[in-house]
């Protein structure tokens, strides 16, 4: 059913008594790309900083997260007989 300008669909519950639910969306003119217009796909310079800034934000959590590793311990098993709870073989 179409309401001027606007597509309505109208949706009956499980009985006739039920209330009804109206979805309304209005038709798109011929002559609109649909959101693809003059500079749809462009970037600017700002996007090129923005993604420098998350490249070196990267690269520094990767070099620490790298660095807390080294520290982890091989096993977690307790230390055998002479052996003291700091000591690691390298």
């Amino acid at each position: 059913m179409t309401f001027g300008d606007a597509t309505v669909v109208a949706m009956l519950g499980p009985a006739h008594g039920a209330p009804v639910t109206l979805v309304a969306q209005p038709t798109a003119p011929p002559e609109d790309p649909g959101g693809r217009g003059e500079d749809f796909g462009k970037s600017t310079p700002v996007g090129l900083v923005v993604l420098i800034v998350f490249f070196v934000a990267v690269f520094f959590l990767v070099r620490s997260m790298n660095k807390h590793l080294r520290r982890v311990p091989e096993s977690f098993d307790p230390p055998a007989d002479g052996e003291q709870a700091g000591d690691r073989k390298d």
